[in-house]
């Protein structure tokens, strides 16, 4: 998976963009502080540059040109292609995916379809208005309710039988876009994460809440994570297979992380179904990433030197 610099070696500088302005702000502040710490143990001169919603600020930090960007933002416009793209404007090599695959990747409905194309299981569902929503059910109950372009579970809802919540969550819905609506998968959650070309692990993510919420995501003790997954050796085989080839269909680089549904209700090896893609995975002291990279005996500077090593524009 490569290696970080030598200390002998000409001593790289580093911009690590964090905060931003998305619903993920929070989770940002948290990686960004990880992987700052993490650089400069790995040998880097690094630049904190802490974003906010002053395009020119971040241009300004960014000058003299540093040698590459660590991009830690999380959510719309740090993860969606937006900084991507002014990254490749300005020709500063980047961590992660570039501007086709963060778009595709953080538009929910565009990446399902491309999934689907490329033939991996995912749920059924559609895209429905706010208005329609408030109307009438829109899928047989269970069913979940998720933005379209926003990550971390945020806003996510479950709608079960004998719940009439509906209505109420279509007159306080606040994002963009409509409503993704897909049928509720029951069983256990997985991910995957993959780095370059290779699929790392699969965690089962065991969590009190109902599903793998923001709070179970984030608060301390709020999931505990398997690592490996302790489910039948087909599906194991199955989401590492169906984790890189999501990667590759979205033309993701550097890592990415795919979550998955696994309906183990009737038995093994069951009904695994791909939710989504994250080009951007967490770096905070409970992620997934770091903890899949160090089964693999990585630490958490090396994977940081690892992603900025693979750091490139693409257009």
């Amino acid at each position: 998976m490569g290696n970080p610099p030598h200390r002998g070696a000409t001593v790289k500088t580093v911009a690590v963009l964090y905060g931003g302005m998305s619903a993920e702000r929070a989770v940002s502040l948290s990686s960004g502080v990880q992987v700052i710490a993490a650089l400069r143990t790995a040998g880097y001169a690094v630049v904190p540059v802490e974003v906010g919603d002053d395009l020119r600020a971040v241009l300004a930090a960014l000058e003299p040109r540093p040698d590459a960007v660590f991009n830690a933002l999380h959510g719309r416009f740090g993860e969606d292609g937006a900084i991507q793209g002014v990254l490749d404007w300005l020709g500063i090599p980047y961590t992660h995916s570039g501007v086709r695959a963060s778009a595709l990747a953080m538009d929910k409905a565009a990446a399902k379809a491309v999934f689907a194309a490329a033939g991996l299981p995912v749920a059924q569902g559609a895209v429905v208005t706010i208005a329609a929503l408030a109307l009438a059910d829109p899928l047989p109950v269970p069913y979940v309710i998720k933005p379209v372009n926003e990550g971390s579970s945020v806003g996510v809802e479950i709608i079960r039988a004998g719940d009439n919540r509906r209505a109420a969550v279509a007159a306080g819905w606040r994002y963009a876009g409509g409503a993704m609506v897909e049928e509720y998968i029951p069983g256990r959650e997985l991910t995957v994460a993959v780095m370059g070309e290779q699929a790392l692990a699969v965690t089962e993510i065991a969590s009190n809440s109902s599903f793998y919420d923001y709070e179970a995501k984030y608060a301390e003790g709020g999931s505990r994570h398997v690592i490996p997954a302790a489910i039948h050796p087909e599906a194991y085989a199955s989401a590492l297979d169906v984790a890189l080839a999501a990667h590759r269909a979205l033309g993701c680089r550097g890592a990415s992380r795919a979550d998955f549904r696994y309906d183990d209700t009737a038995g093994e090896p069951g009904r695994l179904v791909l939710l989504e893609v994250n080009t951007q995975p967490g770096l905070t002291p409970t992620s997934l990433l770091p903890e899949q990279a160090a089964h693999h005996g990585m630490s958490f500077p090396q994977l940081c030197a690892w992603m900025v090593e693979n750091a490139a524009c693409r257009m």
